[in-house]
């Protein structure tokens, strides 16, 4: 899948992946404009935080429209299904599954019809931890899940169990007994909602329109459809927006635990995130790598893009001569053809190749964001070898990650991180760099202008601010029955295209299922 960062993709190299991206929401109230455009437009500037499937829910007032399908937002939506996407209030999705395969059923936004008659649509950005306690929750209400394996669907389940109550007062309990980092949208036909955890882990801001309100995962998504940044959703908050305007309400006290991983390579860099842009932090890191980290060379490259704003900070405070050395091919893109073995020793060639005349005889400090399980570093480092590099100093702009995420971010287990099995030593001779050096994780933290308390370290340290079920009980598959080790479990990865489209969908745009929602409930509108 084509990523941000430019890095190879499942699709293109499924036996090397690296840490895949949160998810993006988006949600809009604002009579009078064409709400699914606007979500269309805030998705796409949000592609980069999940590239497996996109959907948008619209409301009229009296029901709600969702179309969703496996694929990128522009594979996904055309115009002619914009146009008929017509309302005041629109919710939006782009995922990576980090609960739940890659299948049609866990596409969001997932949807819902209550007894009563109303109707909620909700979009999630980040991973629950007590998943298989609420799929107890939902089993004893007798919640059909219509063959979804995502914690998000048991969410709207919960959401859509209590029809004697407002969809405001049922958030306000269900919200209280969900575990890990949610930062969600969701809706019925009048009213837009969004919540963040009380940990804040994962990014939701708030943003005005000339008429009407938007919540978005990143800043950047409220520039392109051009809404002015209000505020952060603060950890532990409800917020509700209608015809009445915007209220809030706290469903638990705040503990922020940001994550520090969105500085480093999640977040877009003209996003800005409790108040630290975030291209600023990524220049700062790179100065402080530079100090803690110096050697002697002749050019500062970066690992294109996500390596870029943290080299332009290293040369900065290095005075070693910025430049290119590594030319990114930017339209490989979203492929089910599988390469064959002899491209897959080829390797990053697919997305990157050498600038030779840059590099031959250079003595070269290579900038990157991440070592996970060192694939990419090692190609990179034997391709500017061979390119002519006299030398070749890898400097990495994070500590190493050596414990995974259970909060939003899908990390290789334990067992196949790098830094798990090595210290920085036996890392750089498996790259096989001259020098290796990461910033220091106070270095790192410092570099966000947030103090330690207020961020989640859990991939680089191993404390977890929110506690982690015993046993099996957590993980991707935990709702399929596939297990995956807390530490260092090797689970099932993903679905072929074949499985996803026999499951109800496919991954080319094509067979996108929309349902319709009245009173009446959920009916397909179109199912091939």
């Amino acid at each position: 899948m084509p990523r941000g960062d430019g890095r190879l993709s499942h699709d293109l190299d499924p036996e090397r992946p690296g840490p895949q991206d949160a998810c993006g929401v988006f949600g809009v109230w604002a009579p009078g404009e064409e709400v699914a455009k606007l979500s269309y437009f805030g998705l796409y500037a949000l592609q980069h935080r999940g590239q497996e499937a996109a959907g948008i829910a619209v409301s009229d007032g009296s029901g709600i429209v969702v179309y969703k399908d496996l694929g990128l937002v522009a594979q996904v939506f055309d115009e002619p299904t914009l146009a008929s996407l017509r309302g005041h209030l629109a919710i939006g999705h782009a995922r990576y599954s980090t609960t739940g395969g890659s299948t049609w059923e866990n596409a969001q936004p997932t949807i819902k019809a209550t007894s009563a008659g109303t109707t909620i649509a909700l979009a999630h950005n980040g991973n629950l931890v007590n998943t298989a306690q609420l799929a107890r929750e939902v089993a004893e209400r007798g919640m059909p899940t219509d063959g979804s394996t995502s914690d998000t669907s048991l969410v709207t389940s919960l959401l859509a169990s209590r029809p004697d109550v407002s969809v405001e007062a049922a958030a306000l309990e269900v919200l209280p007994t969900l575990r890990g980092a949610f930062s969600f949208v969701f809706m019925d036909e009048t009213t837009l909602y969004a919540a963040r955890d009380p940990h804040g882990v994962r990014p939701l801001v708030l943003g005005r329109l000339e008429r009407g309100w938007v919540v978005a995962s990143e800043t950047a998504a409220l520039d392109i459809v051009g809404a002015t940044v209000v505020r952060e959703v603060e950890p532990g908050e409800l917020i509700a927006i209608d015809e009445h305007g915007l209220r809030s309400a706290r469903f638990a006290p705040p503990d922020p635990k940001g994550c520090l991983f969105e500085y480093v390579y999640i977040a877009r860099p003209d996003t800005t995130i409790a108040g630290r842009n975030v291209h600023g932090a990524r220049v700062q890191i790179g100065r402080r790598l530079a100090k803690e980290h110096p050697v002697e060379a002749d050019l500062v490259i970066p690992v294109p893009e996500s390596g870029t704003p943290a080299a332009i900070g290293y040369a900065e405070e290095s005075g070693i001569t910025y430049g290119a050395g590594l030319l990114k091919n930017s339209y490989v893109g979203r492929t089910f053809i599988q390469p064959s073995q002899t491209l897959r020793q080829l390797g990053i060639r697919l997305k990157l190749n050498p600038l030779r005349e840059n590099v031959r005889g250079r003595r070269l400090v290579v900038v990157d964001d991440s070592i996970v399980r060192g694939n990419t570093q090692r190609a990179i480092v034997r391709m500017l070898r061979e390119a002519g590099a006299l030398e070749v100093h890898v400097r990495i702009s994070s500590p190493p990650v050596s414990w995974p995420c259970f909060y939003g971010i899908d990390f290789a287990t334990r067992a196949e991180l790098l830094a798990n099995g090595l210290d920085t030593e036996g890392i750089r001779r498996s790259i096989g760099a001259d020098t290796l050096g990461y910033v220091s994780l106070a270095g790192l933290i410092a570099a966000t202008e947030q103090p330690k308390t207020r961020l989640c370290r859990a991939c680089f340290d191993g404390e977890y601010p929110i506690e982690l079920p015993a046993g099996n009980l957590i993980g991707k598959h935990v709702l399929e029955g596939v297990d995956r080790r807390v530490a260092g479990g090797v689970g099932k990865l993903g679905d072929t295209a074949e499985q996803d489209y026999q499951a109800g969908g496919d991954r080319t745009g094509q067979g996108a299922q929309p349902f319709a929602v009245s009173p009446g409930g959920v009916e397909a509108l179109h199912r091939p």
